[in-house]
């Protein structure tokens, strides 16, 4: 299963780093574009749903690799048995949070594809498609969340505290 959900994780980031990828080259068309005289259809549009797929998709593999902002003030200053606690308390609220916000990502894109919504652009896209990098970075960040809570539990570190304990060393 560790296997499974770290190629899982692994993936999510190479689609967050394909989004990435495809707004630099969405914007380098559009500026080529615009000195040739060249108009790039819904470029923008384009662009922005990339940002959206690159940052839900990100979610994941972020939170693993301990790159997260996390104000670490009140955990310092609670006993160390208060700490883990905390913390799971922390991952499973943020746990029910994610799978909430999950939940009715996944509702939009089936509505969206059901109702055969389409964007306003001059380039038709249907919408289900760029919503689809949000509900699955969603989910894929709920079930991170999840193994993180599952791994406190089960008294081992989470993977991004393990992730933070390493680049601590170098």
């Amino acid at each position: 299963m560790r296997r499974f959900l770290d190629r899982l994780y692994f993936g999510s980031g190479v689609l967050a780093a394909a989004a990435l990828a495809a707004i630099a080259v969405l914007v380098l068309a559009q500026t080529v574009g615009r000195l040739a005289g060249v108009l790039v259809p819904s470029a923008n549009e384009l662009a922005g749903y990339c940002v959206a797929a690159s940052a839900f998709l990100g979610l994941a593999p972020t939170l693993n690799h301990g790159a997260h902002i996390r104000v670490r003030l009140l955990t310092q200053a609670l006993p160390e048995s208060l700490q883990r606690w905390f913390e799971g308390w922390c991952l499973l609220l943020a746990l029910g949070l994610s799978a909430y916000a999950a939940w009715f990502a996944v509702d939009l894109v089936l509505g969206s594809w059901r109702y055969g919504d389409v964007s306003p652009g001059l380039l038709a896209v249907p919408l289900w498609i760029p919503q689809l990098g949000v509900a699955a970075g969603l989910l894929v960040f709920t079930v991170s969340l999840a193994d993180n809570f599952l791994r406190l539990v089960r008294g081992r570190d989470p993977l991004y505290r393990m992730a933070e304990e390493t680049e601590a060393v170098r």
